[in-house]
């Protein structure tokens, strides 16, 4: 279950982020000193987050849902969906679905005429959602980013 998608502006302004070009490890820093000079860019999140400005929403996952940690879909994650993507979604795609009414977010899983939307929690055991012939599945749009806060 989600909250209502937000969508993004059609004429968003542009906000420059400073971007240092050194990479960050999460194991042993290959930086030789932290105050050595790396080459800064600047980095425009709508050019890195938005594929297709009119097709582009963000939607919050509602902060009791936990069946799509092993993606990294977190309790009040903000997911960019592209809704162009939808009636083309493929296979393993992450997916915003309508399912009974309400907005999920599920991974996508088709093979022959089997159509599964699937959890990723191994810790509880979500079952899959099945789709049988006739019944209609709306894939809402395409989960292309997660964003997390850690503060």
């Amino acid at each position: 279950m989600m909250n209502k998608p937000i969508p993004l502006s059609q004429n968003p302004s542009i906000v420059r982020i400073p971007f240092y070009e050194g990479k960050v490890r999460a194991g042993q820093s290959r930086f030789a000193s932290a105050a050595q000079d790396y080459e800064m860019k600047e980095l425009d999140l709508n050019e890195l987050l938005v594929t297709d400005p009119p097709a582009t929403f963000i939607v919050q996952v509602a902060q009791d849902c936990d069946s799509m940690l092993d993606a990294g879909i977190l309790p009040g994650s903000k997911l960019v969906v592209n809704r162009a993507l939808g009636p083309k979604a493929k296979s393993s795609n992450i997916v915003i679905a309508i399912v009974d009414g309400e907005f999920v977010v599920k991974r996508l899983y088709k093979r022959f005429k089997i159509v599964r939307l699937l959890s990723e929690n191994k810790a509880k055991a979500y079952p899959p959602i099945e789709f049988t012939e006739g019944q209609e599945l709306v894939i809402w749009g395409v989960v292309q980013h997660v964003i997390n806060s850690f503060t």
